[in-house]
């Protein structure tokens, strides 16, 4: 008998596309299925075919946590071929609750989650035996917290029993109901958030006198945000004044040294006007003392006591004789008069 090979899927190598959703054989392989042991799968045999991995959820509000579980369970043997199963809306709201997101919008959701091979849709609450089979399942992934739902006290316990069950971890601090919580204790920001965004009152379900309310509580907001905005505007303004003013006073000292030092020099006891100042002054009196027609360099004349001085000659007696050039036509008369007597003496 002909041994036949395993044409199972195997993971995604590339991320261009979605995962694809399951079919209703969902793995077309016709060779036998023998389900592999934890050991086996660490090992990463059989090598012709991947280790089906499973893990099923809600999934409503997709968010980190729940991308994280995806990712271990992806991640918990080296050939991992990971299969999600979404639960519909009808089993959802009769075991757990009402959604935020319809099961087409959590299909859509699972499929562009980069760890997922594959997606079932309208997933059963309870794992089946013929369910395993079908999609010939080797592990079951989920967090190890025992869950009651459906009348019993863990879902998973038949497939801890049967040594199928690959417990991955919680992360702390995100989950739907905490995301669902966030919105419900701040609903009045939200409805307030969304009326401003165009939404109506009526899709938001709120009343008018809450609808009037939410609007004038946004205005007053935006008047906040703007007085916000101008008292940041002003101190920034002040604090660039206040700097300008420092480098000015700064500039100011700075002339002010340098006009004081040069003042000093100039005009200080020991200055260059002083010095210039003393030079001018000595040589205004030594020309003051020698006049420029005798110089004082010039030997003194000495007399000799045995000659007489000579008489002064008729041009000099003249020009000693020779008066002031009068200031009034009185003056000047007396003055001829005494030129002529003059005269006549000398004749």
């Amino acid at each position: 008998m002909e041994e036949l090979e395993h044409t199972c899927p195997h993971p995604r190598t590339t991320l261009t596309e979605p995962a694809i959703f399951a079919k209703e054989t969902s793995c077309d392989c016709r060779a036998p299925h023998e389900r592999l042991t934890i050991t086996q799968a660490c090992k990463g045999t059989p090598v012709d075919r991947p280790v089906r991995v499973y893990a099923d959820g809600i999934f409503d509000l997709f968010h980190s946590g729940h991308a994280r579980a995806l990712m271990q369970a992806k991640n918990l043997f080296p050939n991992t071929y990971l299969i999600v199963g979404v639960c519909s809306d009808e089993l959802t709201h009769k075991y757990k609750g009402f959604t935020v997101m319809d099961e087409s919008e959590r299909y859509e959701a699972l499929r562009h989650c980069r760890y997922v091979d594959e997606v079932v849709r309208d997933a059963p609450w309870t794992l089946s035996p013929d369910f395993l089979d079908k999609h010939k399942i080797d592990f079951v992934a989920h967090d190890d917290i025992p869950y009651s739902s459906a009348g019993s006290e863990d879902v998973y316990k038949h497939i801890k029993e049967a040594g199928m069950f690959v417990p991955t971890q919680r992360t702390e601090g995100i989950s739907t109901s905490d995301l669902i919580t966030r919105i419900v204790r701040d609903y009045d920001v939200y409805a307030r958030r969304n009326l401003q965004r165009g939404y109506t009152a009526k899709e938001l379900n709120v009343s008018y006198i809450n609808e009037k309310k939410y609007r004038l509580q946004n205005q007053v907001d935006r008047m906040k945000e703007k007085v916000r905005t101008v008292e940041e505007k002003s101190k920034h303004f002040v604090y660039r004044v206040e700097e300008k003013s420092h480098d000015l006073i700064q500039k100011w000292e700075e002339k002010s040294r340098e006009f004081i030092g040069n003042f000093l020099e100039l005009f200080g006891p020991d200055g260059t006007w002083k010095q210039v100042f003393q030079e001018r002054s000595g040589r205004m009196i030594s020309y003051a003392l020698s006049p420029r027609g005798s110089p004082c360099n010039s030997p003194p004349r000495e007399h000799s006591p045995l000659r007489s001085p000579s008489p002064p000659s008729p041009s000099a007696r003249w020009h000693s004789a020779r008066p002031s050039p009068p200031t009034s036509p009185k003056g000047a008369s007396a003055s001829i008069s005494s030129l002529s007597e003059g005269d006549e003496d000398e004749k």
